[in-house]
């Protein structure tokens, strides 16, 4: 084994403890003031503090100093690793002609008719080849990684079908054993209704799920952007329970299952029994909850985290009622909390002027944490620096609110809040090493190249010239 030590930081935000919620969302532990340094061993925090204690604290371990590589901070910030809590990682295609399009006006609607929308990227999806997502997968982690991303959660989603969702759970699995950036793989078959499923489609085209568009079309089905009647999504939501579901569980890459409840899309009862099938299955939950309009989506996290069924993040929430607030509240207080994770980005490329009520969610009692939602359509961001500045700007977090919310309470959000997300002895040492001086300036250099040194289990894996 060898060692890691990082000298002179000028402060050191430790986030040390545990979810952050209500006041003490704001609460990033900083050490500020002098000469500072974090000590790795292995892939282990050993110390945090003043460089003497650490130092100390070396030499009380019977530890050789020159075992020690030496990182100098050059008077820099010191935080945990970023942790991107939601992102649609693989995918082919881009969609900047319907961003376009919105910014001259069109709706949804028109968008679909244009062939945009989540449907033209599942169809590029589904006729890429292994390689090629890989390929731009592997170019997405590294521009992440350099932004000062450690872990992310990573969905997939852009198949709908059961060999297809297999192919993307399979292929973060293969990009998260090449590391460096740990992945946390998540099944969202329940994304939207594929073609083939839709109202129109021939007998038997829902028996074939692995059918690609054109056939479906082929077959009778209608258009790309027409809208899914109740029973070709209702059908789909029986596949996805007795298909998708039961495979995924067999192959053993998921660790959570996801669910897209939203008006027009599933309900909020399609969204529970799915959830409620996973568990079976021994799937973790979370939720893409209440985007576009209340949906009920709040409540129903709320609602199996209270019965047993931790449902650990309730995503996107810009549009929850006063009934999903207080019912995530109620669970906050009684020790199952559901993190909202919130992804401003989303509702800041849309050009939308409402956005998550984060203040709300805080002074209500409720863990916020903050993501990409990295997606083609919607937020082709990688940059969870950029969204801290956003989230400052437009839904009034603080910095070390927003740092919070990318680091503590992301890693909860992921059930991983016992290993990653904070500076502390015997926690995975995962680190960035900022080219700021405090908390404060992360958010206010506006897309700003800031990660000098990226650190993932005690190994520099980034580091800028």
């Amino acid at each position: 084994m060898s060692g890691l030590l990082i000298e002179k930081a000028g402060a050191v935000a430790t986030l040390a403890g545990e979810i952050r919620r209500g006041g003490a969302q704001g609460d990033a532990a900083v050490f500020s003031g002098g000469s500072l340094a974090v000590a790795c061993w292995g892939d282990r925090i050993l110390a945090v503090g003043w460089a003497d204690e650490v130092h100390r604290q070396i030499a009380a371990e019977g530890l050789p100093i020159n075992a020690f590589r030496r990182l100098d901070a050059h008077g820099g910030l010191v935080t945990p690793g970023l942790v991107d809590a939601h992102t649609h990682l693989l995918f082919a295609g881009t969609r900047e002609a319907e961003w376009q399009l919105r910014a001259r006006g069109a709706g949804y609607l028109e968008v679909l008719a244009a062939g945009g929308g989540i449907l033209s990227t599942v169809a590029a999806t589904r006729a890429a080849s292994d390689q090629e997502l890989l390929s731009g997968g592997r170019a997405r982690l590294a521009q992440m990684l350099a932004g000062g991303t450690t872990t992310a959660e990573a969905k997939s989603g852009y198949a709908l079908d059961v060999a297809g969702e297999l192919r993307l759970l399979e292929l973060t699995g293969r990009l998260d054993r090449e590391g460096p950036i740990e992945l946390v793989p998540t099944f969202l078959g329940a994304h939207a209704v594929p073609p083939e499923f839709r109202d129109g489609a021939a007998p038997g085209a829902a028996a074939r799920p692995g059918a690609p568009p054109a056939a479906a079309s082929a077959a009778g089905a209608p258009p790309a952007g027409a809208a899914p009647g109740p029973e070709a999504t209702e059908a789909y939501v029986a596949h996805v329970i007795g298909d998708q579901l039961p495979a995924v569980a067999r192959q053993g890459i998921a660790s959570f299952c996801d669910v897209f409840c939203e008006q027009g899309v599933f309900s909020a009862d399609q969204s529970n029994r799915i959830l409620r099938a996973a568990a079976d299955l021994g799937l973790a939950l979370r939720l893409h909850a209440d985007e576009l309009a209340p949906s009920g989506g709040a409540e129903l996290a709320a609602e199996l985290s209270a019965g047993g069924l931790q449902c650990l993040s309730a995503d996107h929430l810009a549009a929850p009622s006063d009934a999903g607030i207080a019912a995530l509240a109620r669970v906050a207080e009684a020790g199952a909390p559901v993190v909202a994770t919130l992804l401003p980005a989303t509702s800041w490329f849309l050009g939308k002027r409402h956005f998550a009520p984060a203040r709300r969610l805080i002074d209500a009692g409720i863990p916020v944490a903050l993501a990409t939602d990295l997606n083609p359509g919607t937020s082709p961001t990688l940059s969870l620096t950029l969204v801290m500045s956003i989230a400052c700007v437009e839904m009034g977090l603080t910095p070390a609110e927003a740092l919070v919310a990318v680091t503590i309470n992301a890693a909860h959000a992921l059930g991983l809040g016992e290993r990653i997300g904070s500076i502390e002895p015997g926690k995975q040492a995962d680190l960035v090493v900022w080219d700021v001086p405090s908390v404060e300036q992360l958010p206010y250099w506006l897309g700003g190249r800031l990660a000098r040194s990226v650190v993932k289990r005690g190994r520099a894996v980034f580091e800028r010239a």
